[in-house]
């Protein structure tokens, strides 16, 4: 009988290594199943998370600004732009195909992720060291632009899978497609294939070519790189690779590859820089202090008028002398700025000369003192003596280096003599004048030396302009302005409101003062500035003409023009009457051209130098119903036919007046009538001009009859004529 043998209990256990092997086979598929219910509950729990279609079709990638001109026009589109969103079935098959062919060949067959593309994409970062070839979908990217960063770390990369599959559970592959293609960014703050489209090529993207729908496909890879307004080479080549990938896919035939003609593939020129964006440098920062909306598209409206801008760069590109800057504002009778040439080229220089460029104005600071001698009660046809004068060791003199003698205040400003100013200036008190600027809005600081009431504060162009402007608008506070509306989502979240309420000095006072303007541009140093209707302006030079400036208005409009060198070198030939007046005069022929005619309250009147130039006098009655004797001296007018002049005890003309000059309008005797009488709802804003000059405690009302005196010590400082110094700016 055989002896049959059984195996060992040793020969039945499996070896060591099979039986790891099984267990980690089972605690990986253990862990694989858990794995999958985790992701399974993860996808179901972030697809419920997810925004609707339509909410993800409305979600912006960014704060858009549209800045648009008076006219509606737009001139600068600042953040990324949007064209218009197009369903997928508006979308060219052609653009379909390359997306799908460059970003995601696998795209329709996928759930979201593609685990060969990433398999690839790791064999690729193990051979080369780096991160060379991404393995993201389509749907990826879209989760990655709408929901996530572009950090590559692990951990976004799973969170991007996630939502990526949640996205493919969620939209159809055609939804995802057409969120992709309106979504991804294609360079130059275009985001969408419509807005694409429209940058590069000027067309809307629903009738995309081969070669453009090549072009567009081939920039999501690095849109800086293969932007057309970057490289339009590097476009080019980037979309010839395209096209081969599309031949590859089979989605276009080698035939119509070679029949794309991708050199002759036309792109819209970049807009170039010009000098629209001084203005819109000056007015975008406002809109931080204007409204709070910082996620919304905003549509910007400003007073800019375009056809007024072109006319300012013309006047500052034709005038300006060679080798020197110029810079032009001009703001509307309400504060609107209509036009700011900061420059003559801002591609070379982006620095605003019209807003912050600081510099010497030479006599068109003469303003400020003949203001506050008006309003202390002097008349324009008030005799003043042009003699040497020395004030606290500083002797002005007069550009022509000569004095005339007995003028009308009419006479000394139209030819701006300094002698007058300085005498003016003393009288009403330099502090008084200082006032008098900070009040018509300079903003920077006012010395009170002497010397000051001939232009040796620095100031800018914007300021000036502004003083002219408010002198313009009868002595009512204008307020420069360059934003009338703001916009988000059709709603109005800013409206500009003017305030007319802050009256800066009587209306009298301002209607002087028109006077002496316009008679500056109808005869004396501001001739050039002339346009064929009523203007009244003043011209400023500094010394060794290092700088020239203009100020004027007409038809409510006030333009203010400045031309000099950054570095303040002096200019051969240039001041305030020449380029500059010349610049005001171009521009204000076609600035005004469509408004009407506007008349000034007060009437052009000659000055004695123009009436009669070889006898420097005149008898009768003049057109403002002041009479004067045979040697220029002023009368009574009820005594006009005495030959006598009333004198004082010391010898000195008497000029009458009315005991308020505040009241007087027209003839120093004219009474008080209904007529003539200031308007009641226009009077000086105390309280808001104490705050202006940072005196904020009450002070008792003053003395119309007393004229102010206040000289503080000071420092003599060198001798100056009309031109003064100047420094350099910045």
């Amino acid at each position: 009988m055989a002896r049959s043998s059984a195996p060992s209990p040793r020969s039945k256990r499996a070896p060591a290594w099979r039986r790891w092997s099984v267990f980690v086979l089972q605690l990986g598929a253990g862990f694989a199943v858990l794995g999958a219910i985790v992701l399974a509950i993860t996808v179901y729990v972030s697809e419920g998370q997810l925004p609707s279609f339509d909410a993800l079709k409305s979600s912006p990638n960014g704060q858009m600004i549209r800045v648009h001109a008076a006219d509606g026009t737009v001139i600068v589109s600042m953040g990324p732009s949007y064209g218009e969103w197009l369903p997928y079935d508006r979308i060219p098959k052609v653009m379909r195909d390359a997306m799908i062919s460059v970003e995601d060949r696998r795209f329709r067959s996928h759930i979201g992720v593609d685990p060969i593309g990433m398999v690839r994409s790791i064999q690729v970062r193990i051979e080369r060291g780096h991160w060379r070839q991404g393995g993201s979908t389509i749907t990826q990217q879209i989760a990655r632009n709408i929901f996530l960063n572009s950090n590559k770390q692990w951990g976004r990369k799973v969170r991007e899978g996630i939502l990526a599959l949640a996205l493919e559970r969620k939209f159809s592959k055609d939804e995802v497609l057409e969120l992709y293609l309106n979504k991804v960014y294609f360079g130059g703050g275009a985001y969408g294939i419509d807005a694409a489209s429209r940058k590069f090529f000027g067309h809307g993207a629903d009738h995309l070519s081969l070669t453009e729908a090549a072009v567009i496909a081939g920039l999501v890879k690095a849109p800086s790189n293969y932007s057309p307004t970057a490289d339009i080479a590097a476009a080019r080549g980037r979309a010839g690779v395209v096209l081969k990938l599309m031949q590859e896919t089979g989605v276009i035939t080698p035939a119509q590859a070679d029949e794309a003609e991708i050199d002759k593939v036309a792109f819209v020129p970049e807009a170039r820089q010009n000098s629209v964006r001084y203005f819109t440098d000056w007015a975008l920062p406002q809109l931080e202090m204007l409204i709070d909306e910082t996620q919304r598209p905003l549509e910007v409206w400003t007073t800019l008028d375009l056809n007024m801008q072109r006319a300012a760069d013309a006047a500052i590109q034709q005038n300006a002398p060679r080798g020197a800057q110029g810079a032009l504002v001009a703001i509307d009778r309400d504060g609107a700025v209509r036009a700011m040439v900061g420059g003559t080229d801002y591609v070379s220089s982006i620095y605003n000369r019209a807003t912050q460029a600081i510099r010497q104005p030479g006599s068109a600071f003469k303003l400020f003192v003949y203001l506050a001698a008006l309003e202390a009660g002097h008349k324009p046809e008030d005799s003043i003596v042009d003699e040497p004068i020395t004030i606290d060791g500083w002797s002005p003199r007069n550009d022509s280096r000569r004095n005339s003698g007995a003028v009308s205040l009419r006479t000394a400003f139209a030819y701006s003599l300094n002698t007058v100013a300085a005498k003016l200036g003393q009288e009403v008190g330099f502090s008084t004048v200082a006032d008098m600027a900070r009040r018509f809005g300079i903003t920077t600081k006012v010395n009170t030396h002497p010397s000051m009431v001939l232009g040796t504060s620095e100031v800018r162009l914007l300021d000036m302009t502004r003083a002219f402007a408010s002198v313009g608008n009868k002595g009512v506070a204008v307020t420069p302005y360059g934003i009338t509306k703001v916009t988000a989502s059709g709603e109005t979240i800013y409206a500009q409101s003017v305030d007319t309420s802050h009256v800066l000095v009587a209306p009298y006072v301002a209607a002087e003062m028109t006077d002496l303007l316009q008679t500056t541009v109808n005869t004396g140093t501001g001739k050039a500035a002339q346009i064929g209707r009523p203007v009244a302006g003043k011209t400023g030079t500094t010394t060794s003409s290092k700088d020239g400036w203009f100020l004027g208005f007409s038809s409510g409009l006030t333009t203010g023009v400045w031309m000099g060198r950054d570095d303040a070198k002096p200019i051969a030939g240039l001041h305030g009457g020449t380029a500059p007046a010349k610049a005001f005069a171009a521009f204000m022929r076609t600035a005004v051209a469509s408004r009407p005619v506007e008349q000034f309250d007060t009437k052009v009147t000659l000055p004695e130098y123009q009436l009669e130039p070889d006898q420097e006098s005149y008898f009768g009655e003049a057109d403002n119903g002041l009479f004067v004797d045979e040697n220029g001296n002023p009368v009574d007018s009820g005594r006009a036919t005495s030959a006598e002049p009333q004198v004082d005890a010391d010898g000195n003309p008497i000029v009458p007046r009315s005991a308020d000059p505040r009241i007087t309008r027209g003839s120093d005797t004219q009474p008080q009538t209904e007529q003539n009488r200031p308007d009641d709802t226009q009077r000086l804003d105390q309280g808001w001009l104490d705050h202006v000059l940072g005196r904020d405690a009450p002070r008792p009302a003053p003395n119309p009859n007393r004229v102010p005196r206040d000289r503080p010590a000071m420092t003599p400082p060198d001798r100056y004529d009309e031109r003064q110094d100047s420094r350099p700016t910045q």
